[in-house]
């Protein structure tokens, strides 16, 4: 087909060996990813064609059926793929236990703006938060593979920062929701009023950062 890149066109020898066909489906489906994660961000889900993820992907429309089932499997697969490694990140923070918490959110911040503000990872979640009320089940995806574990793991760096007296209450393990409040903030923020307004994100992480401490055992918490 016309749209099809060489790549794509022409297949590996018979004798390729298992990791070189391996390695070029998994190209492939990366690929396929990318481009959806173009699509879906320009036209939104209900628009986006998956025959305009084939022709950006440079693959025949049947290839994205090897690899995913339909276009919500399609983009249920680009959710996950899209945010685990924020989620991978988080874990480790949460397996880090003598980690001060003010360094666990100073890092987990910082991650945040150069990944997903910073990247086209932040169009997944504006995906999720423009078309999940139309599409439940795209809420109801985001929700269970990366909402409910980052919120799990949040819940569990903050009782363990009140066991060592960094906290003086539960009530950020009771809502962990209080950590990720500003950075969705800053999220809509730089999408809607960026232009009319700019917004020192790095500033008002910061400030969150100092609010959520404050009040723990100064000698346990971290100078940063």
């Amino acid at each position: 087909m016309a749209f099809m890149t060489r790549a794509a066109r022409t297949p590996l020898p018979a004798n390729a060996t298992p990791n070189r066909r391996q390695e070029a489906s998994q190209r492939r489906r990366q690929s396929i990813l990318k481009a959806a994660l173009d699509v879906f961000a320009a036209e939104g889900y209900e628009a986006a064609r998956l025959d305009d993820v084939a022709a950006k992907a440079g693959v025949a429309k049947g290839t994205i059926y090897l690899f995913f089932k339909d276009k919500e499997d399609l983009f249920e697969q680009l959710l996950i793929g899209t945010m685990s490694p924020v989620l991978a990140k988080i874990e480790g923070m949460a397996n880090e236990r003598l980690m001060p918490l003010n360094d666990m959110l100073s890092a987990l911040f910082a991650f945040f703006q150069a990944e997903v503000l910073g990247t086209k990872r932040r169009e997944v979640i504006r995906l999720v938060l423009t078309e999940g009320r139309r599409f439940p089940r795209i809420a109801e995806i985001y929700h269970r593979e990366v909402i409910s574990k980052g919120l799990a793991l949040v819940a569990r760096i903050a009782r363990q920062a009140h066991k060592r007296g960094e906290l003086s209450s539960g009530d950020l393990a009771t809502y962990p929701q209080l950590v990720f409040a500003p950075l969705l903030m800053s999220l809509i923020w730089d999408g809607l009023f960026s232009r009319h307004d700019p917004l020192d994100v790095e500033g008002l992480l910061a400030a969150h950062r100092r609010l959520l401490t404050a009040g723990g055992n100064p000698a346990r918490q971290s100078k940063a």
